[in-house]
């Protein structure tokens, strides 16, 4: 193993290892009916780290399971006869408090979150949605949090408020005391010609003000500056943030999507990704996940949830 492969692996597996709290997490995994899916429920489950209620067509779920030789007497599940109703039955066992995380499996992510935003039944706060990608690059010298690359699509100056504030709060259950926020765009200088600059300064006085707290923000900054101390040095930059980033704000979500990707594939990083801003953390996985990524989500959402249980659960408690 490389040194670095050394490195992204202490990273990730230093993630997993907190997300192992008293008891594993009760997790509502809807529509785990392929084998990425399925596994990574197990793989979080052999771990420690979650206590899955497999939701979905019963005879799909163990067609996978005996395809690749699990065995699935150890996990409830709940049978519902398709994807849409595994998804409205997940949420609804997180509603009644009966599972505190909630699991993304085989069926289509806009399928899950049209019934987390429901308003009559689904689990929607004050907060709008958004995704963290917590990363483990090799190249960078810690944990970096890309948010949103997956959710919103263009988001408006007051969604990326929700985007920035659900983001410090994860870093916060994470033990960043007070992560360093660098907000993202093509230029360090503040033009009507690139909308997201502006954005950028707006949230930055909005944190001035106390609007958004928690966190140290700084923007717009390209990438180069909010990841390298040096390239700041070279444009004159004196900022907390540049070099030291714990989280990145993306414009947009493709942005974000080809930034994430670009560091996956050629930078050899690691993604774990959770949506926040629900009642309840949501794991979100992919096919082209690893095992250790797959695992490293569902701890990241695990931290979280244990950080925030306290505050939670009795709300959820209260729900019909």
């Amino acid at each position: 193993m490389s040194p670095d492969e050394v490195r992204q692996y202490a990273k990730f597996e230093a993630l997993i290892a907190r997300g192992r709290g008293p008891a594993p997490i009760p997790t509502a995994v809807a529509h785990p009916c392929d084998e990425s899916s399925l596994l990574g429920a197990i793989d979080a489950a052999e771990a420690g780290i979650i206590q899955p209620f497999m939701v979905g067509p019963a005879a799909k779920i163990r067609t996978v399971a005996d395809k690749l030789n699990l065995n699935l007497s150890q996990y409830e599940i709940i049978a519902v006869p398709h994807s849409r109703a595994a998804a409205e039955k997940a949420v609804e066992l997180v509603r009644l408090g009966k599972a505190e995380l909630l699991m993304k499996g085989s069926l289509h992510t806009d399928e899950l979150l049209a019934e987390v935003v429901r308003k009559d039944t689904g689990l929607r706060t004050e907060r709008r949605i958004s995704h963290v990608f917590v990363m483990d690059v090799p190249t960078y010298p810690k944990g970096l949090c890309i948010t949103d690359a997956a959710v919103n699509i263009f988001p408006a100056l007051a969604d990326k408020v929700d985007i920035v504030k659900n983001a410090i709060e994860l870093a916060q259950a994470l033990e960043i005391e007070e992560p360093k926020v660098a907000i993202l765009s093509a230029v360090e200088t503040v033009t009507s010609k690139i909308p997201s600059t502006i954005d950028a300064a707006a949230l930055c006085k909005m944190a001035e003000r106390g609007q958004i707290i928690g966190g140290v923000l700084d923007g717009p900054l390209a990438l180069d500056n909010a990841i390298s101390s040096q390239a700041a040095t070279s444009k004159h930059i004196v900022s907390k943030v540049c070099g030291q980033a714990d989280i990145l704000v993306v414009p947009d979500l493709e942005a974000g999507n080809m930034l994430v990707k670009e560091l996956s594939f050629l930078a050899k990083a690691d993604a774990a990704g959770i949506v926040l801003g629900a009642r309840v953390p949501i794991i979100l996985t992919s096919r082209a996940d690893s095992v250790r990524a797959r695992i490293a989500s569902c701890a990241v959402a695990a931290i979280y949830a244990h950080s925030r249980r306290f505050i939670q659960r009795p709300a959820l408690r209260r729900q019909p």
